[in-house]
């Protein structure tokens, strides 16, 4: 959507001024003094999307700059924050009246007048707003929107009727898609929940967890009886070089990179738990024949191994067969038959490991964990069947978290363009009709 875009002749752009109070919260942008029991004095970054404060660090100050603000501000179930520092062009979607916080300059407080306050969420979060606040910011070093160019931000207003019925249909769409986060977060709980019982616990081979009185406890914490800390090397395939860095600089430089061919994966196609292959770079056949012992089998462990992401690890799917990988990942060749490759990648995301790893990795710029350090790393191993019986029941729980973030995506591309067609006249919404939708 750009502003240079026809729009419906029987409609128009205004400035956000002429629909909404746009109200500098702060004047003086001096930060108060703080005060430990005071009140929050939230800024852009102390809040989500629907106004709650989600950081511990939110500034507190005196009541009396809450009491100082309210001559300005209100904050309601009307209200609407608007980032003009840092997270620039950040709508907040106060859900509902907010006792007791005062808003830093960070932001600015925006009240609706007569148009539907859904639309004007909707309008400040479409690429109508976007294009022009990038537009502001190009060429400049300016850091934060003043009050009064956000005051001369342009929405496009449809016609008579249209803003009520746009901004419904895309706050329900919004709705289900924190619903549906909320969903994501809860399996994510329950399936951080399992893998502690079934790492501390094991299960028995009808995959039900064993009693607490049938574990042991480690210098790492408690792992069922009859299992053992070992090394990768136990279960490392020893038909191949079994835990290797990718290839250093000299071996594989940008000069060696092309437009198709051999994929090579980096460090941030390295997710915890799950490969990235939308950001690929490739080499030729010729060089990837150079580079063959640093191929990637399906069910290798790839393992981060610097900087910030040191430790992030994922197993190779078979979409990562036949990739190379680069001097940031380690690629660990695990035999398939002494360990169930699924076990393995949870190990290695538990916190037996992740103690370790944190312990090992340095700090600094020099951040990060060689090959060395990841051979000596111990880990909790179960024997092979019932390592089999952990990973089917793993697989079965990642299958309907896949399926819930899958959902989720699509709801996304569905808003994305929803908001593409409806904010710019593209699709016209018919108005007096009964509407079925809630928010």
């Amino acid at each position: 959507m750009s502003n240079s875009q026809e729009l419906p002749k029987d409609w128009t752009r205004v400035d956000l001024v002429r629909v909404a109070q746009v109200i500098d919260p702060h004047p003086s942008h001096r930060a108060p003094d703080e005060e430990r029991d005071g009140v929050p004095f939230a800024g852009i970054g102390d809040l989500n999307e629907q106004g709650e404060i989600v950081t511990d660090s939110v500034r507190r100050v005196s009541p009396r700059v809450l009491n100082e603000h309210a001559s300005r501000y209100t904050l309601s179930g009307n209200s609407i924050g608007f980032g003009r520092v840092a997270s620039i062009g950040k709508v907040i979607d106060f859900q509902e009246s907010v006792a007791g916080i005062a808003i830093s300059p960070t932001l600015a407080v925006i009240e609706p007048k007569s148009v539907n306050r859904k639309y004007i969420v909707q309008a400040l979060r479409s690429n109508f707003v976007r294009e022009q606040i990038d537009r502001l910011l190009t060429g400049t070093t300016r850091s934060s929107l003043g009050i009064e160019l956000l005051r001369k931000l342009s929405i496009p207003m449809p016609a008579n009727g249209e803003p009520e019925k746009i901004g419904l249909i895309l706050t329900v769409v919004d709705n289900t898609i924190r619903q549906t986060e909320a969903l994501i977060a809860k399996y994510q709980q329950i399936k951080a929940g399992l893998m502690h019982d079934l790492f501390t616990r094991g299960v028995t081979p009808d995959g039900r967890l064993r009693p607490n009185s049938e574990s042991k406890r480690t210098k790492f914490g408690w792992i069922p009886n009859d299992w053992t800390l070992g090394s990768l090397l136990d279960v490392a395939d020893p038909l191949r070089q079994p835990i290797l860095t990718g290839p250093f600089g000299a071996d594989l430089g940008n000069d060696d990179f092309v437009k198709e061919g051999v994929p090579v994966l980096r460090i941030g196609n390295v997710q915890q738990g799950w490969l990235d292959l939308s950001d690929l770079l490739y080499v030729t056949e010729a060089k990837a024949l150079e580079l063959q012992r640093y191929k990637v089998e399906e069910g290798d462990l790839l393992f981060a191994r610097q900087g910030a992401t040191t430790g992030r690890n994922a197993l190779a799917s078979c979409d990562a067969h036949g990739c190379l990988v680069n001097y940031h990942i380690i690629r660990v060749a695990l035999d398939h038959s002494r360990c169930a490759p699924m076990f393995i990648e949870a190990a290695f995301s538990g916190e037996i490991v992740k103690r370790q790893v944190e312990r090992d990795k340095g700090r600094g710029t020099r951040e990060g964990i060689n090959t060395a350090q990841l051979k000596a790393l111990e880990l909790p191993l179960a024997p092979l069947d019932e390592q089999q019986t952990i990973a089917r029941i793993l697989v079965t729980c990642g299958a309907v978290l896949a399926k819930t973030q899958d959902h989720i995506e699509k709801l996304r591309q569905q808003k994305h363009g929803l908001m593409q067609d409806l904010l710019t006249g593209r699709v016209r919404v018919k108005v007096g009709e009964s509407q079925e939708l809630s928010a």
